[in-house]
């Protein structure tokens, strides 16, 4: 008993050589497709380059579903013609972008203008743990209006969505500049 006591006591200070220290921090490595583009191809009053790995859902009134499977998230657009309510329209939109004040931490405005291509809107990033990180609408200020907004199907966690958020961000920024509207 005492020679099992003492190997026992020998393997235990001989066997533990290096101090134990905690792990460092670890970063997600996500690895997304590289960006290519086609033009939409669903026939409306506007015209744009979507993402070739998304996958387009048509819906009534000129609205449209942009999808992304593996990132379980899509941006929602939808088409208004205007009819003298352009500044409804921008009220509208607004509000529904500081409806996420609520849970966002910040809401930054970016404003975009192509005025060869008569495209006049704006872009909405929200941080924080809101319903949408990213929403934008644009329009030629006589005739043409959508909105459109980024959605997870997941409870927001805004730093562990931020990689996809980005990453779809250039999608938005691609729409928005090839936005061109068809008379």
């Amino acid at each position: 008993m005492r020679n099992l006591f003492f190997i026992l006591f020998i393997l235990i200070f001989v066997s533990c050589k290096e101090d134990v220290l905690p792990k460092p921090k670890a970063y997600l490595s996500l690895k997304y497709p590289a960006k290519s583009y086609k033009k939409l191809h669903f026939e409306r009053p506007y015209v744009f380059d979507v993402e070739k790995n998304a996958t387009v859902k048509d819906s009534k009134n000129n609205w449209l579903t942009i999808k992304y499977p593996n990132l379980k998230a899509t941006i929602d657009i939808t088409y208004r013609p205007i009819k003298n309510n352009l500044k409804e329209l921008l009220i509208e939109s607004e509000k529904l972008v500081f409806k996420h004040t609520v849970k966002a931490e910040q809401i930054v405005s970016n404003d975009f203008i192509n005025e060869s291509e008569k495209v006049f809107g704006s872009i909405y990033e929200i941080t924080g743990n809101a319903a949408s990180q990213i929403q934008f609408h644009a329009t030629d200020s006589t005739e043409h209006f959508i909105k459109g907004a980024l959605y997870f199907y997941t409870q927001p966690n805004y730093d562990s969505i931020l990689p996809a958020v980005d990453f779809v961000k250039k999608d938005i920024v691609r729409i928005m500049e090839t936005l061109r509207w068809k008379d």
